[in-house]
């Protein structure tokens, strides 16, 4: 039996269906596994099943809906324990009884805490007008902290399997991130008092138990035998490219590397010989929830195509619509060292707008025309900021449009605008929506 792996990477500034996307490829691939390498407890993976049934995924793998399917986080994943045992109750509810069975953690993962949560969210209120568009979580935070602090001072997954230790962790994460953000307090009087009251470590240490239980933690070796399996896997990524922490549009971007970097190398890494797909999404338009750049942004779009799935009423503030952006596209499929295919979603929302169209290039402010955005060094972020602050005084340049009912031709210049084939093609939210384009 043949080996092949799909790299599901989002080639936006997030929600352009990953979710989707991994549900229909598990299902027409056969696949036993989908594995979440970036991230963390963030991500918001919407899947409705043929049946009607939906969930939003954070941390277990948008193929849970699928029996017998497995869930594999490896260690570049953030994870909130007390958030995975509330999820898993919700996936309870709607048919999944055996999430956490069929789910692997990564010992070496690091732990979002709530004092994580309650640093980053004093930290983005301060900010003012400068918001950055953090979803409030704490994941930068941990991420953070899991890079740059020795191993006594960092909460892993491995850690919460001792609660002597899991509860002396707490305790320093919690002192370490109220004398970070000590000058900050004023920005939040909920966040300040889960830093300062000592017995907060003791009572979510207590709430651990139900984690501990449940959870199957592995070493990195688990995540290789898996992977010599014959078959098909799927890797779902999290958030999007242009939130990518190197190459999104800083500082709006997120701690994490959104490219598919990490699962090509797990792939290396564990010598796996099958096919490998790399699979880039796009909505049929482009959308952008919270701070940062969107060139093609469109008032009338924004109110016409509003989303029940991402709300202007939560932490990371309006969701933004406009139309499909070839130039931030190229940009992300350059980023990723290109992709295979693209996977274009939510097709069918577009169908009324008298004009479906493309932008294909941009006027900036100092009247230079441009079609593609210049890639930096890795880890330059003055030419990240620079990029984003020069997007600012863009204006978007459309080429091609495409009247309303001829969805081939959009998705025809989709393609050609962009350099990549759209094989997938998206017309509603669940499995039965998809359709093959190109083999």
């Amino acid at each position: 039996m043949i080996r092949e792996a799909h790299v599901v990477v989002d080639l936006g500034c997030g929600d352009q269906g990953k979710g989707s996307v991994t549900d229909f490829l598990v299902r027409a691939r056969g696949a036993s596994a989908v594995v979440r390498f970036n991230g963390g407890a963030q991500a918001g993976h919407n899947v409705v099943t043929d049946d009607g049934r939906h969930h939003t995924f954070a941390q277990f793998g948008a193929g849970s809906f699928v029996p017998g399917v497995e869930t594999w986080l490896t260690a570049q994943v953030a994870v909130q324990p007390w958030a995975m045992v509330v999820e898993a109750e919700r996936l309870a509810r709607v048919g999944v009884t055996d999430a956490f069975a069929r789910t692997r953690i990564a010992a070496e993962a690091p732990v979002i805490t709530p004092f994580h949560r309650a640093a980053n969210r004093l930290r983005e209120r301060a900010r003012g007008e400068g918001r950055h568009g953090s979803c409030g979580m704490g994941v930068g935070e941990a991420v953070r902290d899991a890079r740059a602090l020795g191993d006594e001072d960092v909460l892993r997954v491995r850690d919460l399997l001792d609660g002597a230790r899991a509860r002396a962790k707490l305790r320093r994460v919690q002192e370490r991130k109220r004398a970070e953000v000590a000058a900050l307090r004023e920005w939040g009087a909920e966040e300040a008092a889960t830093l300062d009251d000592p017995a907060m470590a003791e009572v979510y240490a207590g709430l651990l138990s139900g984690f501990a239980a449940a959870a199957r933690v592995v070493d990195e070796g688990a995540l290789g035998e898996m992977l010599r399996r014959p078959g098909a896997v799927v890797f779902e990524g999290a958030q999007g490219v242009l939130l990518d922490e190197w190459r999104g549009f800083h500082p709006h971007t997120t701690w994490s590397d959104c490219t598919g970097e990490n699962a090509l190398a797990a792939l290396r890494e564990h010598g796996h010989e099958g096919a490998v797909t790399r699979w880039g999404v796009v909505r049929a338009y482009a959308t952008r929830h919270g701070e940062g750049p969107l060139v093609t942004e469109d008032p009338g779009l924004t109110e016409r195509l509003r989303d029940e799935h991402n709300r202007d009423d939560g932490w990371q503030g309006a969701f933004r619509v406009g139309c499909f952006d070839a130039v931030t596209t190229r940009y992300a499929i350059a980023a990723c060292g290109g992709v295979d295919a693209l996977a274009v979603t939510c097709v069918d929302r577009l169908r009324g707008e008298p004009e479906w169209k493309v932008a294909t290039a941009y006027r900036m402010g100092d009247g230079a025309r441009v079609r593609a955005l210049a890639m930096g060094e890795r880890g330059d972020l003055g030419h990240q900021e620079a990029m984003t602050a020069a997007l600012r005084e863009a204006t978007a340049e459309y080429e091609v449009t495409t009247r309303e009912g001829d969805e081939e031709a959009h998705l025809a210049a989709m393609e050609a605008e962009t350099g990549a084939a759209v094989a997938l093609v998206s017309t509603g939210p669940s499995a039965r929506d998809k359709r093959w384009r190109r083999r």
